[in-house]
């Protein structure tokens, strides 16, 4: 990856907490919506500054109505929200939200979406189907945003959807820390892609590991129903590290699991930036063969469904520095080598 190639430098955060580095706190705005307030207090704790005053209400009709009681003139607005389940609620509110900001006069608008909703939709796999990923980054565009920070696209190419500049950073350095901090790494381990398309992801893990790589060769004989075909790689005595951008329903996820274990795999950590966790996917990760599940917090998990084997990690630091970087205009890419 070419960022890893430029030169890095000093942490802001680290700068911001030394005193060596001073905000203007009317250059500077952090809102947080309500897609994961939780995220949006903590980057505003790291960075030192209160959440934005406004409010988010709703007409009696369900219209989403929002309030911005303060002035934000000439200031650089970034606002908190991932587009997560209900995605329709939180796509709209950002959208309403960058308009309210566009007339109130910021400087820049950059909404920072951890998780992009929609993301999946980014071709066309069947006649007559839209782009909707397109659609969306169409609507961030024309609603105001002038940059957008995001988390581990589900395709890198949707960076070129926008006709704006995109930050956008990959969740597995932050697993790898984790995963190297308890020892899972070198020869032993085999960083497995659950599918084809998520080779490349597999393969920067393992180099970061030191790891194995093994692929799981996967059919839909229909949608929701999995197949496993075929296990390229080595998998018996090993200790898998299986490895995608997101776990929604958990039935890839698992069906993969599950091979690796019947396959002799020694032990079986599942890894996904985004927890997107739909329908039963809890359930079927407690009965399966997942020893323990490492997500981020790009999307808020309920306290009932916070199993003993789920491990979540913040991505509160990565985005404080991104915000950091973006408002003094240094590189955002160059701090890939700081934090990792």
């Amino acid at each position: 990856m070419s960022h890893h190639n430029e030169p890095s430098s000093p942490l802001k955060t680290e700068q911001l907490k030394s005193g060596e580095l001073v905000l203007d706190p009317h250059a500077i705005k952090i809102f947080g919506g309500n897609a994961n307030p939780r995220l949006a207090r903590d980057v505003a704790e790291i960075i030192g500054q209160p959440l934005g005053d406004m409010i988010i209400t709703r007409f009696s009709d369900g219209e989403l109505r929002c309030a911005i009681n303060e002035s934000i003139r000439g200031a650089d607005v970034f606002i908190i929200q991932p587009t997560c389940a209900p995605v329709n609620d939180t796509l709209m509110e950002l959208l309403i939200l960058c308009d309210a900001f566009k007339r109130a006069s910021a400087r820049r608008i950059v909404p920072i979406i951890p998780y992009f909703g929609y993301g999946r939709q980014d071709k066309k796999i069947r006649p007559r189907e839209p782009i909707t990923a397109k659609l969306v980054a169409n609507m961030i565009t024309h609603a105001g945003a002038d940059r957008i920070f995001a988390i581990d696209l589900h395709a890198g190419q949707i960076q070129g959807f926008f006709d704006i500049p995109v930050d956008h950073l990959p969740g597995q350095p932050l697993i790898a820390d984790y995963l190297m901090s308890k020892g899972v790494q070198g020869k032993g381990v085999t960083v497995v892609s659950p599918d084809v398309g998520g080779v490349e992801r597999a393969t920067i893990l393992a180099e970061k590991l030191g790891a194995e790589l093994a692929i799981v060769a996967k059919r839909r004989p229909e949608p929701g129903k999995v197949k496993i075909v075929e296990v390229i790689g080595d998998i018996e005595g090993q200790t898998c590290v299986l490895i995608d951008d997101m776990i929604d329903s958990g039935g890839t996820f698992v069906a993969a699991a599950n091979e690796l274990a019947w396959r002799g795999a020694k032990e079986i950590y599942g890894c996904a930036t985004h927890p997107v966790l739909s329908g039963d996917a809890i359930r079927r990760i407690q009965d399966s063969a997942i020893m323990e599940l490492i997500v981020t917090d790009t999307i808020p998990i309920a306290p009932e469904r916070k199993i003993p084997k789920l491990t979540q990690l913040s991505v509160g630091l990565v985005c404080a520095e991104a915000i950091l970087r973006i408002h003094q205009n240094d590189s955002v890419s160059g701090m890939f080598d700081e934090m990792w």
